[in-house]
């Protein structure tokens, strides 16, 4: 604060700084979109801040399997974490029944049964899977048997052992479970709502007035009744299209970098999502069709690669990776394929973590963490990949002794001329990192008046946080001057732009680039002696 002089001597004002200190925005913040537990997710349509697969699990129910369910979304999440993520907003949509037009047809309903007079509910959906033990397919659905129910004396109907399976996952057993809400005037611990109350499988639904129980001859399942007429699929457009519209919770998260629809192939869908990528500045990762191919002269059912990547939307902002990848069913140990998607947000974040988000998230440090390699019909030679990188697919490949790494580095506007300059991925993640956090730290400067001290302030702020990643090796060049260029005076803000409002900041850099062919040139030196 200003001083008032009085006697002769030194006076000490402390002056406050203009500089004002930018924090980094985050780079590997995660949204993920897509169909979650039908009976177990707290709550539809809603971004939910997730720091691991547990707590997708208390949010959202975890894994699940149906006769026509989306599950793709939890596997994805899952391989996010296990692959070197730390943050995810994630959005459940709820599974309903839809026709092949994606007209809504029926919803998705749990099956019940009732045993004497208390009425059970399944927490799990009904499936149908291939037959283990031959041709054909069976119905897996929660199943309870009820077993020694005395059946004379003062505990007669009164209490029971309760055990609950679903397919192949393990069994769940309640013993001494009782009829009696209460006793001796306190709630009581073995009350069959109350035991059953912590089951992954089923819940009590309803319990008569005066409840008993009776002992079932074989398991009884809780299944869902017939598919609605006309039922196809649980996917429909408007699902999507409604949560990542403006104004949504979604659209409230305050900052995210990356998009994940997992295993979405829409094109309506798509083209929605990268347009709200490119609204909130961050950088959305597509996958292929199911069975698409590396192969072009593949016979249907499957689909050449290339002609997925042409019906995708062109955005700098996205990137196309090819193909799905082969692991075990977290529950049942089965094999199953997932979309690339979840993975390769993971090594996103991982790299960003270990190396920055200028570096490229491909080659053969990024090692895919929990699959055995890709899908049969994704593995390629070195010219197949040639031509596909060319377009712009993304290829995994599996290297024996090294593992399945992500082997490509490009947008989807890379075979575009008139966006060369956002050919690579980690270039034109580096400008979404400095847009998002320059938007974030300069709000100070809102209403300041528009002269030379705040041209100095703000110059002076961003040139200390670019230096800092030159610093940190995030650009080309040897020196500052080579690096990055931040301009904020009279060149950049005209006398006019002051009479709006207006002040222009320009912020250049030199980003860096991938290796991405590294050439070796040999030549064998002529006239030397042998040895």
């Amino acid at each position: 604060m200003p001083v008032t002089p009085s006697y002769p001597g030194i006076y000490i004002e402390e002056l406050p700084s203009t500089s004002h200190t930018i924090a980094a925005a985050p780079t590997s913040i995660a949204v993920f979109v897509g169909y979650t537990h039908p009976f177990k997710t707290v709550a539809f349509n809603k971004a939910v801040q997730l720091f691991s697969f547990t707590d997708y699990e208390r949010e959202f129910g975890g894994t699940f399997s149906g006769r026509l369910l989306d599950h793709t979304l939890p596997l994805a999440v899952r391989e996010f974490f296990l692959n070197g993520g730390s943050t995810a907003y994630v959005v459940g949509l709820l599974p309903s029944y839809h026709d092949n037009t994606g007209g809504h047809v029926g919803d998705v309903a749990a099956g019940n049964v009732t045993l004497g007079n208390i009425e059970y509910q399944a927490l799990q959906p009904t499936d149908v899977i291939p037959n283990p033990s031959g041709s054909g397919t069976i119905t897996v659905a929660p199943q309870i048997s009820i077993n020694n129910v005395p059946s004379s004396g003062p505990n007669a109907g009164k209490i029971a052992d309760i055990t609950l399976t679903y397919g192949a996952r393990p069994p769940e057993v309640y013993r001494g479970v009782s009829v009696d809400a209460q006793v001796g005037g306190k709630d009581n611990p073995d009350f069959v709502t109350t035991r059953l109350a912590g089951s992954a499988y089923a819940r009590v639904q309803n319990v008569a007035a005066s409840p008993t129980f009776a002992n079932t001859a074989s398991p009884v399942p809780l299944a869902e009744a017939a598919l609605p007429a006309g039922a196809t699929t649980t996917f429909s457009p408007g699902d999507y299209n409604t949560v990542i519209a403006t104004d949504t919770d979604l659209d409230k998260v305050p900052i995210f970098n990356l998009l994940v629809l997992p295993g979405v192939t829409d094109t309506s869908v798509l083209s929605n999502a990268l347009a709200f990528a490119e609204r909130k500045q961050a950088f959305m990762i597509l996958d292929p069709s199911a069975n698409a191919t590396a192969d072009p002269s593949a016979a249907s059912p499957h689909t050449y690669v290339g002609n997925d990547f042409n019906n995708v939307p062109k955005s700098a902002n996205g990137a196309f990776y090819f193909p799905y990848l082969q692991t075990n069913d977290p529950t049942s140990g089965a094999p199953i394929s997932l979309p690339p998607s979840g993975y390769i947000a993971g090594i996103y974040a991982r790299t960003d973590t270990n190396r920055g988000v200028w570096k490229a998230p491909a080659g053969l440090e990024t090692t895919v963490l929990d699959t055995i390699g890709v899908v049969d019909t994704g593995r390629m030679t070195d010219l197949r990949q040639g031509q596909l990188n060319l377009e712009g697919v993304n290829c995994l490949r599996t290297f024996p002794g090294i593992g399945t790494v992500s082997f490509g580095a490009r947008t989807l506007v890379s075979a575009n001329v008139a966006f060369q300059q956002w050919k690579y991925v980690p270039v034109r993640r580096m400008a979404l990192f400095i847009e998002q956090t320059l938007y974030r730290n300069l709000g100070w400067a809102v209403f300041e008046p528009n002269d030379e001290p705040l041209w100095v302030a703000l110059s002076t702020s961003v040139e200390q946080f670019m230096l800092a990643l030159f610093n940190r090796g995030a650009f080309q060049g040897s020196k500052p001057s080579e690096a990055f260029l931040v301009r904020c005076d009279s060149t950049t803000t005209t006398q006019t732009d002051i009479n709006n409002g207006v002040v222009n900041i320009i912020v250049g850099f030199a980003p860096l680039k991938p290796a991405e062919f590294v050439i070796v040139q040999i030549a064998q030196l002529a006239g030397q002696a042998q040895a």
